[in-house]
């Protein structure tokens, strides 16, 4: 298992950089070492964020179901889409796209992160990626075109040096 101390998510919210909100994801490599971690040992739900505990839970149940632009249905997920769709099956109704998710959830400290939360990505030098905070330095996302729905870590170089900032849905 993969595991991240708060210090080093701090760490890189400091050196993360804001980029302009965008439309849509990106290509990103995908990790297949992270994607063996069972779901039951990275989403904790508790009192105080069980929608968002539960929105993680939906969207780890599309492991593996093929990335589709555009796309908000287990039969094929965008990043966003994911996002959406496993909110809107919680019961929360958030925006449709990463950029309505950018400009309308507010944002969180990263030693706060909890499972559920958004987090963004600058990819070729924009913002244009979503995923899922499930605790432990993991996210779920749909990672790009030909790829599928996956568990990532935090720390590994790529998506380290691409986050740019979590956000909680209310």
């Amino acid at each position: 298992m993969i595991s991240q101390p708060a210090s080093i998510v701090r760490s890189v919210i400091l050196i993360a950089i804001v980029a302009s909100a965008a439309l849509g994801c990106s290509a990103n490599p995908t990790s297949s070492a992270a994607s063996n971690v069972p779901a039951g040992e990275v989403v904790r739900p508790n009192k105080h964020n069980s929608v968002g505990a539960h929105a993680a839970s939906i969207a780890l149940r599309q492991v593996g179901v093929p990335y589709r632009y555009g796309g908000m249905t287990p039969t094929g997920f965008d990043c966003s889409g994911l996002v959406h769709y496993s909110y809107a099956h919680a019961g929360k109704n958030i925006p449709r796209t990463t950029a309505g998710q950018w400009a309308h959830l507010p944002p969180v400290e990263g030693h706060n992160m909890r499972a559920g939360d958004l987090l963004f990505f600058s990819i070729s030098g924009k913002m244009s990626h979503v995923g899922m905070y499930l605790g432990d330095g993991r996210f779920v996302h749909a990672p790009s075109s030909g790829k599928v729905v996956a568990i990532e870590s935090l720390s590994s170089d790529y998506y380290r040096k691409a986050f740019i900032r979590a956000a909680r849905p209310r």
